[in-house]
């Protein structure tokens, strides 16, 4: 476990909720998932605490690239750097050879001083994968750890929590196992309250400037995590109309990235 971004010592009591919040002596910390080093400076740029980088955000986010990561950790002065450690999209049982190549990316991440990294494993019957997770967890010193949405897939998310926290994650990321955070929040209120300052819930997932304000209101957690995307129009002049390259829903004449003013945008809310 890391130790300059994870619990801290002076929590603060967001009034009406009846518990502390302990987010840097802040009512909030953002995170900004950036789908590359674009988005990573538009998060920064926006005043985002950190960013989780990601590829393929499609398949719900998979390693970036090692060109990605170390371009990203040059030019991120003020931001912190979250990785995701996912070799595939899919589901989260990972096999003998997934783990041995997300033990490499790992390492990888260590050696290019980024602040931490993003990953979770299950088992076939949905609960936390205790002996993949110590295996991973051992390679992470001096890193930040969240375990992402392969909480959202667990059976019992009570019992995962405690399964989590017990491994010594840093975080955890969730909508409370809906589509959305916002439409999670019955059950982000009750992890809040079960995790009573163990450790940190992350919520993310069709977090934006209209919900941010409610979901920290209603459920007391401080961290969120969002994307803050707009589309931006490909500089080709010239596109074959006749090939579609990717998955046919795919408009390969649409980027989808970050931008400054989202950014902004959401974490002003959190200022009212």
């Amino acid at each position: 476990m890391e130790n300059n971004d994870s619990l801290v010592t002076n929590p603060i009591l967001l009034e009406g909720l009846g518990r502390f919040c302990f987010a840097y002596d802040r009512l909030a910390y953002t995170e900004v998932c950036a789908n590359g080093v674009e988005s990573c400076l538009a998060a920064q740029a926006g005043g985002a605490d950190r960013v989780e980088l990601c590829a393929g955000i499609p398949e719900g986010g998979i390693t970036p690239s090692y060109g990605e990561v170390r371009i990203a950790r040059k030019l991120l002065t003020k931001t912190r750097l979250h990785v995701i450690i996912r070799p595939r999209g899919g589901d989260f049982l990972h096999s003998p050879l997934e783990l041995e190549r997300m033990i490499a990316d790992i390492d990888m991440c260590r050696q290019l001083r980024v602040d931490g990294v993003v990953f979770g494993c299950l088992t076939p019957q949905g609960d936390v994968d205790m002996s993949a997770c110590r295996l991973l967890l051992q390679h992470t010193e001096g890193l930040s750890t969240t375990f992402h949405r392969a909480f959202d897939r667990c059976r019992d998310a009570r019992n995962s929590l405690e399964n989590i926290i017990s491994l010594g994650f840093d975080r955890i990321l969730t909508s409370g196992q809906k589509p959305t955070a916002e439409q999670g929040i019955p059950l982000l209120r009750q992890l809040q309250k079960q995790a009573d300052g163990r450790i940190i819930l992350l919520a993310g997932s069709g977090v934006n400037e209209q919900n941010i304000r409610r979901i920290r209101d209603e459920t007391g957690i401080c961290e969120f995590h969002f994307s803050a995307r707009e589309p931006v129009m490909s500089r080709m002049e010239y596109t074959n109309p006749d090939l579609n390259v990717g998955s046919t829903n795919h408009d390969a004449g649409t980027i989808m990235q970050t931008t400054e003013r989202r950014v902004r945008a959401t974490i002003a809310e959190l200022a009212e």
